[in-house]
């Protein structure tokens, strides 16, 4: 049974922002904090969840029976020192998440590439059956302008990562694997080590659906790019129709084929004053990054491709230098922002002025930047023979968005940003 009066910490994550919907969704009272705002906070607000914005001990209210955290949070915080102190049961984010599963007819997608967008294909088609699925996911769907789907049947599409094991607190009636790669590289400490991880959850798993059984299942066109979001639409066919609830290929053809993706995967935010089509992606692994400029210059041929990267982790950049430098290197010109160290201490052996050096060694063309107002100063000077792109884990979104809102601001512009390209930065 799950508790009445529910505080979350780190309450913006894109997994805790989901947990938290479910919670208000089964009726609990959930409460939560964050350092800053966001549009994953701000949506939280606007469907009566409340958000602190600073985290501080008075935030729990007396009654407060569970404490949540996001794993970016340590056991120093304010909050949950103040939880340990008045004796509270507290859960980490994937903990609660593997409770809230129990009994349930999991759906697990995990995977180095592809699990937000394959995890939002498949709650879409069983959605669009008729089957009312439950779906957590790790972005924001635009059909549902959330990362969460509340269902009354007891089918539960999730997410799972396979960061520090987590995916393992799931026991899945079906366990997608889209596709393996070294990642987390402060945790695994090699691709042998992810190899494993995922064998154990194939083990936990009653079906599991990857690349030699999807491979071949056919797909529409879609209206997303790339031939990595058919190969995500195949995984989703092949996880529905493991469920064995007799969904026609027609239904599932057709919901794929009206897909419109999700925020932060080849997201257009709108055009720029000089006739600049931008686009955002969460791209920040190598083999993501190239495939997401293969992509676009598919999509949009002749065109200069431009991106301003920002890369996510000292570990992983370290860890993954080579395919970082050969997968910048693909894109015309590429602008590179300080690392978003996240959870990891400073690590002066990584920078984003090394990484600019090394790409520009063999060929590319890049530049070293500082800030998001430069950023959005050199967005707003390019010229219309250019896509350009914000890619990156981080919150590199922003510098677009900057520019984009500058643009309005301009009286000298005729354009200015989409606004029903860009629902989610107001939500």
């Amino acid at each position: 049974m799950i508790p009445q009066r529910i505080h979350m910490v780190g309450i913006g994550g894109i997994g805790m922002s989901a947990l938290a919907q479910y919670y208000a969704a089964q009726g609990a009272t959930v409460t939560g904090s964050d350092k800053e705002a966001s549009p994953t906070t701000e949506m939280l607000q606007a469907k009566g969840i409340t958000v602190c914005i600073g985290q501080k001990a008075e935030n729990i209210a007396a009654d407060t029976e569970l404490l949540v955290y996001s794993d970016a949070v340590p056991d120093t915080n304010e909050e949950r020192k103040e939880a340990a102190k008045r004796g509270l049961l507290q859960m980490s984010y994937f903990e609660a998440l593997g409770k809230a599963a129990e009994g349930k007819r999991v759906v697990a997608v995990a995977g180095t590439h592809g699990k937000t967008t394959t995890t939002a294909m498949i709650g879409k088609i069983l959605a669009d059956a008729g089957k009312d699925p439950t779906v957590i996911v790790g972005s924001l769907v635009s059909e549902w302008g959330s990362n969460f789907r509340a269902g009354s049947s007891d089918i539960f599409v999730v997410e799972a990562c396979e960061y520090r094991n987590h995916f393992l607190t799931f026991e899945p009636e079906v366990l997608v694997i889209t596709t393996i790669e070294w990642d987390h590289t402060d945790f695994f400490k090699n691709l042998e080590e992810v190899k494993a991880a995922f064998d154990e959850a194939r083990q936990q798993a009653r079906i599991v659906v990857e690349e030699n059984q999807y491979r071949a299942e056919t797909v529409p066109p879609l209206l997303l790019p790339g031939e990595f979001n058919s190969d995500n639409a195949r995984a989703a066919k092949a996880a529905v129709k493991a469920l064995g609830l007799n969904i026609a290929d027609e239904t599932i053809d057709r919901s794929l084929a009206a897909f419109t993706g999700t925020w932060r995967r080849f997201e257009h935010k709108g055009t720029l004053s000089q006739g600049v089509e931008l686009y955002d992606d969460y791209a920040h692994h190598p083999t993501a990054i190239e495939k997401t400029i293969e992509a676009a210059r598919t999509k949009f041929p002749g065109k200069k491709i431009i991106v301003f990267f920002h890369p996510h982790l000292y570990s992983r950049t370290r860890d993954l230098w080579g395919g970082f430098v050969k997968a910048l290197a693909r894109a015309d010109e590429v602008f590179i922002l300080p690392v978003y160290a996240a959870r990891e201490p400073h690590d002066p052996s990584v920078s984003h002025e090394m990484l600019a050096h090394a790409v520009n060694g063999v060929g590319g063309h890049a530049k070293s930047i500082r800030t998001f107002d430069e950023a959005a100063t050199i967005l707003r000077t390019l010229k219309s023979d250019t896509i350009a792109f914000t890619m990156g884990a981080g919150d590199v979104y922003k510098a677009g968005e900057q520019a984009l809102a500058e643009n309005l601001r301009s009286p000298a512009s005729g354009q200015g940003g989409n606004a029903s390209e860009r629902r989610f930065s107001a939500r």
